[in-house]
């Protein structure tokens, strides 16, 4: 017998209808916020290319953190901008450096009410922009880099980060942070590794927000994923799980949503999606133009991505869905 096409259009017909059968819910549980923290100003920086983010202050990022709690948000991550760079990006391990400062801030202000992650990587703190030691030769030293990391790590676990945040996608990388933050005592720390991070064309608003550019026009091509390959990021996320990550991370999001279906469905981990600057300020920049529903498509981003199967969605987005899910 042939199903008439009105029997599947039943469960549509009012919005309470549709509620009650609706396969994939978007909570603010599932939004963690990327906030950028620059050292040396006295008021937050507007970012031209991210409307509505800013550089913060450690006063106002203070601020910021307690209100998105308020809103239900469940968890930050912080991106340094420091006042100095070098070769080697010790602002990134530095006590005094403004990603530990601000651990510090908000882990005295927040408590364990907030989660606080730490972006690990040393990029915003280098004065070439790469996410490691570059040689002589130009490429970027995969081993040499991870001792750097090792010293990232733990000064963030000890200034209060909650979960620490490789991104440089350097091999090894989990393994070794892993390692460091046991030998300080610092197990219970979690490591949330970027395992499918993808060299995108995406992360443009995203390095100016933290004044990074990449020296004699160089790119991460070397070590980011090629964006055409897709079973390389199971072998990346099976890899980072063997070495000991907590959760996995691919980013971007939207435009890889079959990596994330991938990810879901070959770990139980928590898998987090960063729905990354370029994504966010496309919706921004349409929107201003009166070319799309701003508001409508944002939803509509994040509940694809959550339906890809992420967990956790990291995104510049998370405070103003946080207030419309609150009113609504």
């Amino acid at each position: 017998m042939a199903f008439p096409e009105q029997r599947l259009r039943r469960l549509r017909r009012t919005p309470a209808l549709r509620r009650l059968v609706a396969e994939t819910r978007l909570t603010v549980d599932d939004l963690v916020a990327p906030l950028f923290v620059r050292e040396g100003i006295s008021d937050p920086q507007g970012i031209a290319s991210l409307p509505g983010v800013v550089q913060h202050t450690r006063e106002s990022l203070r601020r910021e953190v307690v209100e998105l709690a308020a809103l239900g948000v469940p968890a930050v991550m912080l991106f340094g901008i420091p006042a100095h760079k070098d070769a080697e990006g010790s602002g990134a391990w530095d006590p005094q450096g403004i990603v530990q400062l601000a651990l510090q801030d908000l882990r005295a202000e927040v408590g364990d009410a907030v989660v606080l992650i730490a972006d690990l990587c040393v990029d915003e703190y280098t004065n070439h922009g790469h996410c490691g030691i570059v040689t002589d030769g130009g490429e970027v030293d995969n081993d040499a880099s991870l001792r750097l990391y090792e010293r990232v790590a733990v000064a963030q676990a000890e200034a209060g980060a909650d979960i620490t945040a490789p991104s440089g996608m350097m091999d090894g990388q989990v393994r070794a942070i892993r390692g460091a933050l046991d030998g300080a005592g610092h197990e219970q720390t979690a490591i949330l590794a970027y395992a499918a991070k993808y060299a995108s064309a995406l992360y443009g608003p995203f390095r100016d927000a933290v004044n990074v550019s990449i020296a004699d026009g160089g790119d991460r091509q070397g070590y980011q994923q090629d964006p055409r390959n897709h079973r390389e990021a199971q072998a990346e996320i099976r890899a980072d799980i063997a070495e000991g990550a907590d959760l996995i991370m691919v980013k971007p999001a939207l435009a890889y949503l079959d990596v994330i279906a991938a990810a879901r469905a070959i770990t139980d981990r928590p898998v987090a999606a960063y729905h990354v600057s370029g994504e966010y300020s496309m919706i921004k920049a349409a929107a201003e133009r009166g070319w799309i529903d701003g508001d409508a498509v944002a939803l509509e981003h994040l509940t694809a991505i959550k339906r890809a199967g992420a967990d956790i969605i990291l995104t510049y987005l998370a405070r103003e869905v946080a207030e419309g899910l609150r009113g609504g």
